[in-house]
């Protein structure tokens, strides 16, 4: 029996695409060795067989760990991966599949990933028949879309977007395998220990923004200036007014509050005006990474993992695009009408479809590949968790809210005078809801109310305040402002700047999940790609190569000639880095020896002078506990048990109850949750 067979890069997909091409809407699953794969039939018959992702990676043909390496070839990811075993046998399912196949189709996600993931299975397990096979495109996982996309399957692969992925690929393994070769094994070289560091074409210009940003923090130099401010009431309302210029010395400052101080002040001007907002663009991924950062602040990771599992339930549309524009394609008005059966959306769908014309405000970015991020229509057929049905009604809301009327706010800036000193204030309100209306509880704009205010209309002073600030640096990053920063600096791609940022966690070059704050190894590790190889922090050249591969994308460049510009800065950073290797390492034991000492360290000890609590273990019973360092001289004693499951963190902040330290504890399955060390510790019977 012949068959036509479709790749697809994971199982879900496969069973959503199956269903949606058989006949009946029921294909038949087959397991072999624990692959699935399905059998349908429409117009013939048709095999659909999932990927898990990549089952290809690039390796060095070389079995040393010497670098520089500049010889490497695709092979499955069995070869190059010590547990990547199963691999193997899906390899091998898939190939036995492709044996009495007579057509072939590309079915992964349309973009980057997704395309490299098609063509090198269509390569590599179906015996080179990455030329003759056909393309599906669609942006969603629904039935009537996925027909469409097999109806209309594109006549071969999309080429330019398969040579610009792999040139990618390629580019980053080369530098991350150079590089971090490069730190590992200075470091080894120094003390001993094998440890692994990292680096990256990416990775580098994004510490250093990290870095920078922290070097500023620390070297500011803070500078007072004077507020004052007048408390004033109007219709039994208080309001603060703050002086219309900020004094620049401190005797200026006192004059005028001096002069301020009256009992009675009049209005001295009332300027109001109204504002049009425009109701929001579409998302896109890193648009929508931000808000629920911004929301409920969940990680960029988690949000693409939730994103994910929504597309592949056919909720939402891809979610890995660029793109903030919504085509008329995609069927407003169907969208609106499945959506509005869920009674959470009735009310609001129902008034936008007496619009006789839906037109969704869009923004500047496209996306080839992609539209913006919408909701499919389709609604969950079983209860999500909270942070899905969180994400899930942000994507619907966003999507409403685009479509909507501009929302119409009033401003009022209010002059008060006290003995010809003027105070300022401002007032604002809703007038008209607009798209505001569509996007709560999202919107969070201010609201005030607006009393009748003339010109001349006496106003009580209640106190007239004079206080001392002090000027402050830019606050650190956060994920959602680091995020911000990559996508202006044109570094990373949609799909890959969240899980850069998770990568610098996971090497213990940032501390803190709200507030990323470089560690000491961070910082250690930053110097010396800037010292001796400057080029691999810099934005621009990772802006380059990525406007490098986008020219791939459009035809205008190859991918020989970008590899070889790559591989010729390698080489000079590589060489640069074998002559000061013994300076590398030793910069970078201390900094690991720093770093294992504060993983250990709880806090310092409240009953003797010097003391820090750290983290130890038995040699009698092997338990872990909390002991003080100068137990080892003799001078202490303190020790507090610690949980013997789970993983045990420092949180350097201590008990609010009885000041002893908190520790992070975390199970698997479970949520961290914070403890103190102290036994004794009332917060253990009171919840706290």
């Amino acid at each position: 029996m012949k068959y036509t067979l479709i790749v697809t890069e994971k199982p879900d997909a496969a069973n959503r695409i199956a269903t949606a091409l058989d006949r009946d809407g029921k294909p038949k699953k087959s397991i072999q060795n624990g692959v699935p794969y399905y059998r349908a039939y429409r117009d013939g018959d048709i095999i659909v067989v999932p990927a898990i992702g990549h089952l290809y990676t690039i390796t060095s043909k070389q079995k040393s760990r010497n670098y520089p390496v500049f010889d490497y070839h695709w092979v499955p990811r069995y070869k190059a991966e010590k547990k990547a075993d199963r691999i193997r046998i899906w390899l091998r399912v898939i190939s036995d599949l492709a044996k009495d196949a007579e057509k072939f189709v590309d079915g992964c996600d349309f973009d980057i990933e997704g395309s490299i993931i098609g063509y090198t299975i269509l390569k590599y397990a179906c015996g080179e028949k990455q030329d003759t096979a056909k393309r599906m495109k669609y942006s969603t996982l629904t039935t009537e879309e996925l027909q469409i996309a097999y109806d209309n399957s594109l006549p071969h692969l999309d080429f330019t977007l398969v040579e610009a992925g792999l040139t990618r690929h390629e580019i980053d393994w080369l530098y991350g395998i150079n590089l971090s070769r490069a730190l590992t094994e200075a470091t080894k070289a120094a003390n001993g220990q094998y440890t692994t560091l990292s680096a990256g074409r990416v990775q580098g210009p994004t510490l250093r923004f990290l870095e920078k940003r922290e070097r500023d923090i620390q070297t500011f130099v803070p500078s007072p200036y004077w507020r004052l401010t007048a408390k004033i009431k109007i219709d039994d309302k208080t309001y603060t007014g703050e002086y219309e210029k900020p004094p620049e010395i401190l005797a200026n400052a006192k004059m005028i509050q001096a002069t301020s101080k009256t009992k009675t002040g009049t209005i001295d001007s009332v300027k109001s005006h109204e504002t049009t907002v425009k109701p929001p663009v579409p998302f896109d991924l890193g648009s929508l990474q931000r808000e629920a950062y911004k929301l409920f602040h969940y990680s960029p990771i988690r949000t693409s993992t939730i994103l994910q599992h929504l597309y592949l339930d056919a909720l939402i549309s891809y979610p890995r695009t660029n793109s903030q524009k919504l085509p008329a394609a995609i069927g407003y008005k169907n969208i609106l009408e499945k959506l509005q059966k869920d009674h959470t959306y009735t009310k609001q769908i129902t008034e936008l479809l007496t619009k006789s014309n839906l037109k969704p405000c869009e923004g500047k970015k496209s996306d080839p590949a992609h539209p913006a991020i919408y909701p499919t229509g389709n609604l969950a057929q079983k209860p999500l968790d909270t942070a899905t049905k969180n994400i899930f009604d942000l994507v619907v809301k966003r999507f409403l809210a685009v479509f909507a009327q501009p929302a119409v706010r009033q401003n009022v800036n209010v002059a008060v005078n006290l003995n010809n000193n003027l105070f300022l204030f401002s007032l604002t309100q809703t007038l008209s809801e607009g798209w505001f209306r569509f996007y709560q509880p999202y919107v969070r704009v201010r609201e005030d109310v607006i009393p009748l205010l003339s010109k001349g209309q006496p106003v009580e002073v209640l106190r007239v305040t004079l206080n001392t600030r002090y000027t402050e640096p830019k606050p650190r990053y956060n994920p959602r402002s680091l995020l911000l920063e990559m996508e202006k600096s044109e570094i990373g791609t949609k799909a890959t700047r969240a899980a850069i940022i998770q990568t610098l966690h996971e090497r213990k070059y940032l501390n803190g999940t709200e507030q990323l704050v470089v560690s000491e190894l961070g910082f250690e590790v930053i110097g010396v790609l800037e010292r001796y190889c400057p080029e691999v922090v810099s934005p621009e050249m990772t802006r380059s190569l990525e406007e490098k591969m986008e020219a791939i994308c459009q035809g205008k460049e190859s991918k020989q000639n970008v590899l070889a510009d790559a591989v010729e800065i390698l080489k000079k950073v590589t060489a640069e880095l074998k002559v000061r290797e013994g300076a590398i390492g030793t910069q970078l034991s201390l900094a690991l020896k720093q770093l294992r000492a504060n993983s250990r360290t709880v806090g310092t000890c409240s009953k003797c002078e010097g003391g820090q609590l750290v983290m130890l273990r038995s040699k009698m019973s092997g338990k872990r506990f909390v002991g003080c360092s100068n137990f080892f001289e003799g001078k202490c004693n303190v020790s507090y048990p610690l949980p013997q499951k789970g993983t045990v963190k420092p949180l350097w902040r201590y008990c609010r109850i009885c000041g002893a330290p908190m520790v992070s504890v975390y199970l698997r399955g479970k949520k961290p949750w914070a403890l103190c060390v102290d036994p004794q510790c009332n917060s253990k019977s009171t919840g706290n």
